[in-house]
């Protein structure tokens, strides 16, 4: 929080409070929590204030606390939320632009301490409720410098790029209000089609240069279409790129069992995608129709990719396979590619002809 001097960085100090409380379980993760809520409690001092909150929204993206101590953190949050705003509403790019500050400012401290309270409050507490459901950071590897750089930056400029599907569009109402889809879904899709993708051997399957990919990501991050782009390979691998790093499978986790029992089933498979939430509903079947024309015979003919292929490239980025059996995970994975290859050759997508 800055009240102490050291030779590391807050990035570094972050991350060393992080990985403490990743790795040694539930208890010490309640404690840094409870520190934090008293370190933040009447501190008077603006920019140690400010640094306490952003780091209670850089832990809860790795780590949720205990049941037992969620309500007081949870009510604790709410009270910081200032209710004079339309929180759904809120943009804290538009709160700038009324104040004259830019983005890149608040990022590099020169106007930190402007950034109101609340912003930081309503950020945990969204995070707050995803990490309770979907529990503390998964795997093995521990958290990274870079992943902590991401998580304090999503504080500030949220990206379309690991968010949920409800954040993406609730992020692009300043931008597109009337649309129903994600503009980075559809755009990336439109410009994979307008580079000839469909008949480029290899498309998605052959990754795009990654300097390209990356430089398009931050591109597209700012609204703005790909025109530069020349390679077909590189907005279809930003696109897979967008369906995998959804902060929520594309087919949310409690769809994943049944999508695995009727793999070949077209019937049942069809039923699944009709009970998904209607975002998830509309995203997946304007991905089947867009996999759809690559499983085109005149087109697979040329790329190499046939519905097979294209099953097998897509099915990881639309279900997440939760067991750490590597038994369970090679044996769901055919299922999964099943499921898809189900869905491009049965899934009657016409009725996204009109919605955009």
């Amino acid at each position: 929080m800055g009240d102490r001097k050291t030779k590391l960085t807050q990035s570094q100090l972050a991350l060393e409070i992080t990985t403490k409380g990743w790795t040694m379980g539930p208890d010490l993760r309640d404690e840094i929590f409870i520190q934090i809520t008293r370190q933040t409690t009447e501190n008077k001092k603006e920019d140690s204030l400010q640094r306490g909150w952003e780091l209670m929204a850089i832990l809860l993206n790795f780590f949720p606390p205990t049941h037992k101590f969620y309500s007081y953190l949870e009510g604790y949050i709410s009270r910081h939320i200032d209710t004079k705003y339309d929180l759904e509403n809120f943009s804290l790019a538009r709160w700038c632009r009324t104040h004259g500050i830019r983005f890149t400012d608040i990022v590099d401290d020169e106007h930190y301490n402007h950034v109101p309270i609340h912003h930081f409050a309503e950020h945990c507490q969204r995070r707050l409720e995803r990490t309770m459901q979907s529990g503390a950071k998964r795997g093995v590897r521990k958290p990274s410098l870079d992943e902590i750089e991401q998580a304090k930056k999503s504080i500030y400029c949220p990206s379309m790029f690991g968010s949920t599907l409800d954040d993406v569009m609730k992020m692009q109402k300043d931008h597109y209000p009337e649309r129903r889809l994600p503009w980075i879904q559809t755009t990336l899709s439109e410009w994979v089609l307008k580079l000839n993708g469909a008949q480029t051997e290899g498309i998605f399957r052959v990754p795009g240069d990654i300097d390209e990919v990356n430089a398009l990501k931050i591109h597209c991050d700012q609204w703005k279409p790909p025109t530069e782009c020349i390679d077909p390979h590189v907005p279809a691998s930003l696109l897979k790129l967008w369906y995998r790093e959804l902060e929520a499978p594309l087919i949310p986790d409690v769809f994943y069992n049944d999508c695995i029992v009727n793999y070949t089933n077209a019937e049942a498979a069809v039923a699944v995608v009709n009970r998904l939430p209607e975002i998830n509903r509309l995203v997946l079947a304007y991905l089947i129709r867009f996999l759809q024309v690559f499983a085109a015979t005149e087109n697979a003919r040329v790329t190499k990719m046939d519905v097979n292929n294209l099953a097998m490239v897509m099915a990881p980025n639309c279900l997440r396979c939760e067991s750490q059996d590597p038994r369970i995970i090679f044996e769901n994975t055919r299922k999964e590619m099943g499921f898809i290859r189900t869905l491009i050759q049965n899934l009657d997508t016409s009725f996204m002809d009109s919605i955009e």
